[in-house]
């Protein structure tokens, strides 16, 4: 195994978090496999079938398509079915807001009172990043690694909590990035923002670093509008 392996293997421990039920590690299997598309919007999901495939009771599959209805990924009708829903892109815009808004005060905040742990922290996620700029069929572990940088600032003030709860009301927004990720641009420009974020955060400068995240929390939101118009099967038609 090689150095980044191991490092990466380190950071999917760290992302994986309390996860460890089973009804966690299901939940965590589809969520990926959702935001990937993977499992496409309006698909029906059965809860024998996929009990059948993880080797599980019905009841983690459960538990785990409850949570994945908290998110907005699923709908479930009563006695009926549950169905992958598709982008909301109101939805998608207000966790933006919220991310946005919370995500600015972290990094002030990291700025003002950092460590050289943390710093090391993020600096070893961004090398690992770099490496994978040329190769975009890795973009699922380019992903792994972003979520884990961005993890990695709030862990440094001591609020992991509230990224929990910013990345389960960020399904909608999460997808709609990865739709937008396979690009060796666009792996260049967030690995260049995360880049900008860190420099801002070790000179100890909170409004650089706010003005930092602010750049780099909105290319995507940009792009809705193509996106959209790229993969109608995958959002929802009207909205914002």
């Amino acid at each position: 195994m090689t150095r980044i392996e191991q490092r990466f293997g380190a950071a999917r421990a760290i992302a994986a978090g309390p996860h460890g039920t089973a009804a966690g590690r299901i939940y965590e299997d589809l969520r990926l496999r959702i935001i990937t598309v993977e499992i496409a919007p309006d698909t029906v999901l059965s809860r024998a079938s996929l009990a059948k495939d993880y080797g599980v009771s019905q009841t983690p599959v459960r538990e785990a398509l409850q949570r994945l209805e908290q998110d907005g990924l699923v709908e479930t009708f009563p006695q009926s079915r549950t169905v992958v829903t598709r982008i909301d892109a109101d939805a998608l815009i207000e966790s933006h807001f919220l991310r946005r808004a919370v995500e600015t005060e972290v990094v002030r905040q990291l700025a003002i009172r950092h460590t050289d742990e943390t710093l090391s922290e993020l600096e070893a996620f961004i090398a690992m990043q770099e490496t994978l700029i040329e190769n975009p069929a890795q973009v699922t572990m380019f992903y792994d690694l972003d979520e884990n940088f961005h993890r990695a600032l709030f862990a440094g003030i001591g609020y992991v909590g509230l990224h929990n709860m910013i990345r389960s009301r960020s399904g909608h927004l999460d997808r709609a990035r990865r739709l937008d990720m396979p690009r060796r641009a666009k792996m260049r420009e967030i690995v260049d923002g995360h880049i900008a974020i860190l420099e801002a955060v070790r000179r100890g400068d909170p409004d650089a670093a706010e003005v930092a995240m602010r750049d780099h929390l909105s290319g995507t939101l940009k792009r809705i509008s193509h996106l959209r118009e790229a993969n109608p099967d995958v959002f929802e038609q009207g909205g914002g």
